[in-house]
């Protein structure tokens, strides 16, 4: 499905709703905010993602006539509410931090200021978007960080939960850092690199593993990556290989872009073998890749043990994220007010779960970086309009234990806004970096996190704070009922 397709994409009760405000609420203007509530993976930081993919879906949000011809045989919608469907258009504004930024919990990465109406039709649809790509963009920042500068392959389509996911996902883990996809629609869609080598099969189809490798070293003598745990690594795959290779030289081919890809056993003995063989043979800089269930700390312990393995195809692990499956990401009103009116009444939502009580009003969010170094000293979450001047002394505190405060020097900081116009009355004014942008951008992103924000277990929270006067709202609200 693509997003031109996607308008009925949403939860009923989205539609049952938007027919009860057509009956009650025409006027009312609504800020709604998309923020997820924990990282995946039990990790310190997320990527954002998705947000091309939801320009595409608010651009081509219209009811066609066989959408409104499935709605009226539910039985349950009326004509005149049919009737407004037929004309209706996306016409409020959009706010949101861009693709490749990494991003905390608690703060909006989506913002909509729109007609109720208009933003109750878009949740389901804009958190699906935002959640899946989301998720594997933060999966895949953690496996190419455990590679330690290594070449990480996405290879995860053939395990993806249906295309769509094997697609976006595909697009959201080059982001993150892989450094391609083994995916060819992807490739064609977003302009990344595609890669790949041989299945077993192919081995098997020839008489025996040497005519396999020297068919395939013939046919792409540039970019010649043997398969070699078919039938026995060290006896036959890496011995046929060094064989093949051999040849290729003889023949006056420039090896580059070549070497093995070990898919089972032990990772780490076998490729320290592997090396030794490919170095005592001649072919010391021949890449040594690996697949096999990797994730993340596999990886790491295959790198603590010394293996010689330089590039890693991560597939299921990585396409699914197969130990934290879903983002979490959620969507809740923060504000309302009638047409004309010039202030947002602001809205929360109060809970016994500490993590569920939502912050109030239209906000926006502020990033705080060290100037000695670079990196991420806080977000700031804040009512939108407040203003700050990094010159002078600036005092931020933990929202849930008050007494824990930093007051940063003025002149030691810089602050930047995240949230970024997207639409403005329903016309677009914001233009998508390409994926591979979006990778380089993503990569600077990853260099503002202190080392012991990226740790893989027990890494140290950035802090998401609440600005003074958002903070003592929520806590009016809090104390006077108001909801």
């Amino acid at each position: 499905m693509r997003p031109g397709h996607l308008t009925l994409l949403t939860d009923l009760y989205e539609l049952t709703m938007m027919q009860g405000y057509f009956k009650n609420q025409t006027d009312s203007i609504v800020v709604f905010d998309a923020f997820f509530r924990k990282n995946p993976c039990g990790g310190a930081y997320s990527i954002c993602c998705g947000l091309a993919e939801i320009i595409e879906y608010i651009q081509n949000l219209r009811f066609d006539e066989s959408d409104i011809e499935y709605l009226a045989g539910l039985g349950i919608f009326e004509d005149d509410f049919l009737d407004y469907l037929k004309g209706f258009r996306f016409t409020g504004d959009i706010y949101a931090i861009p693709e490749g930024t990494v991003v905390f919990p608690r703060e909006p990465l989506v913002k909509v200021i729109a007609p109720i109406m208009e933003a109750q039709l878009i949740e389901t649809a804009l958190l699906t978007l935002l959640n899946h790509q989301s998720l594997i963009a933060t999966k895949a920042a953690r496996v190419v960080y455990a590679a330690r500068g290594d070449g990480v392959m996405e290879f995860g389509l053939r395990r993806a939960q249906g295309p769509d996911a094997g697609i976006y996902g595909a697009r959201a883990a080059v982001i993150a850092g892989c450094v391609g996809t083994s995916n060819v629609l992807t490739g064609k869609m977003f302009g990344v690199p595609v890669k790949g080598t041989h299945a077993h099969s192919w081995i098997m189809s020839f008489p025996d593993e040497y005519s396999a490798f020297k068919a395939y070293a013939d046919q792409y003598p540039t970019s010649c990556i043997l398969l070699v745990d078919t039938y026995d690594v060290l006896r036959s795959g890496v011995p046929n290989a060094i064989r093949v290779f051999k040849e290729m030289r003889e023949s006056g081919i420039e090896l580059k872009n070549y070497g093995i890809r070990i898919d089972s056993g032990d990772l780490a003995y076998l490729s320290k073998k592997a090396s030794a063989m490919l170095a005592e043979a001649g072919f010391g800089d021949a890449i040594i890749s690996a697949s096999s269930d990797l994730d993340e700390y596999l990886i790491n312990s295959l790198k603590l043990q010394g293996a010689t393995i330089n590039s890693w195809g991560v597939g299921t692990n990585l396409i699914t994220s197969s130990d934290w499956p879903a983002f979490g990401g959620v969507y809740k009103m923060a504000a309302i007010k009638k047409k004309g009116d010039k202030e947002f009444i602001p809205k929360i939502k109060i809970s016994e779960n500490m993590e569920k009580v939502t912050n109030p009003g239209n906000k926006t969010v502020f990033r705080i970086y060290d100037n000695e170094t670079g990196k991420i000293r806080a977000d700031l979450i804040c009512l939108a309009g407040e203003e700050y001047d990094s010159s002078e002394d600036l005092t931020i505190f933990d929202p849930n234990a008050t007494w824990k405060k930093t007051t940063l020097e003025g002149g030691s900081y810089t602050m930047r806004e995240l949230l970024l116009p997207i639409f403005r009355n329903g016309e677009c004014v914001y233009a998508s970096p390409d994926v591979m942008e979006l990778k380089k951008i993503c990569e600077q992103e990853k260099e503002t996190l202190w080392m012991e924000s990226q740790r893989l277990v027990n890494p140290q929270e950035v802090f998401v704070d609440l600005s003074q006067k958002l903070y003592d709202l929520k806590i009016e609200l809090l104390h006077s009922g108001r909801k």
